[in-house]
């Protein structure tokens, strides 16, 4: 995405009910902000329990060469990308998304325009894979961007199993990211923080739990337990219940899936 000739990280956001703008570019590009015409609070885009959001600004941009438009963005302080579409901007263009092709189409000024996700074809040449980064070149990316992409691909040298020393020790530095076992604590607040909004005086559905065998409910029972001793789930006081699936692994053990 572009603004006034400027790259931007920009994300569509069909589950966000609003067009955001990082303060940070804000600040950078200098648009004009005035009050917003309803202040409320969000939970999701930092660290923060809740950051208020009071003003906005029209801004205009761009996605490739032919789509220039402007849209009222809401201004606020993070760090997940630089500019967010959400429902706003949906609505208004009446955009129509296929979950299937992962796009997003639309009619604008008599021209229909979609929006396809970047394929794994466009990170490859004709003969070999783009290399990886040096350190040098990843620690710039990181910083200048706020955004990395980084895959690795392990192969083996003629069945030796073997992996590069640069690669065992990448994964030794981060091997707290996908530990062996869970660990007894909760992960530290990312950048990103899920929230459910419920609508007041609404009625939440309430459904009998499924039907399980003995031996069905022992394991659920056991896994719960073993959620609570981590300190990952909470008794509730709530009168609903949340259907739980147990699915069978091929290792004979069981999966919890949780409806929500």
């Amino acid at each position: 995405m572009e603004h006034n000739g400027r790259a931007l990280n920009a994300i569509i956001d069909n589950w966000s009910g609003m067009n955001v703008i990082s303060e940070t570019v804000v600040e950078h590009l200098g648009p004009k902000i005035e009050k917003h015409p309803t202040p409320y609070r969000i939970s999701w885009v930092n660290e923060t329990n809740s950051v208020l959001v009071n003003r906005r600004c029209l801004i205009k941009f761009s996605l490739g060469k032919k789509y220039v438009d402007e849209a009222w963005c809401d201004v606020i302080l993070m760090t997940v990308c630089h500019m967010l579409l959400g429902l706003p901007w949906l609505y208004d263009w009446r955009v129509l998304y296929d979950g299937y092709a992962n796009t997003y189409s639309f009619d604008f000024k008599g021209k229909k325009f979609v929006l396809d996700p970047l394929q794994v074809s466009e990170f490859e040449t004709k003969n070999e894979v783009v290399p990886v980064l040096t350190v040098r070149q990843f620690t710039r990316v990181m910083h200048e961007d706020n955004l990395v992409l980084m895959v690795v691909r392990r192969e083996a040298k003629q069945g030796d199993g073997n992996v590069s020393v640069e690669l065992s020790a990448l994964l030794e530095k981060f091997w707290d990211i996908m530990p062996d076992e869970m660990p007894n604590q909760l992960p530290p607040m990312r950048e990103v923080q899920d929230a459910i909004d419920l609508i007041l005086s609404s009625t939440l559905p309430n459904v009998p739990h499924y039907r399980m065998s003995p031996t069905e409910n022992e394991e659920l029972s056991r896994q719960i337990q073993q959620l609570l001793d981590k300190g990952f789930v909470r008794e509730s006081l709530s009168p609903y219940d949340v259907p739980v699936l147990l699915t069978p692994k091929k290792d004979g053990s069981w999966n919890m899936y949780v409806e929500s």
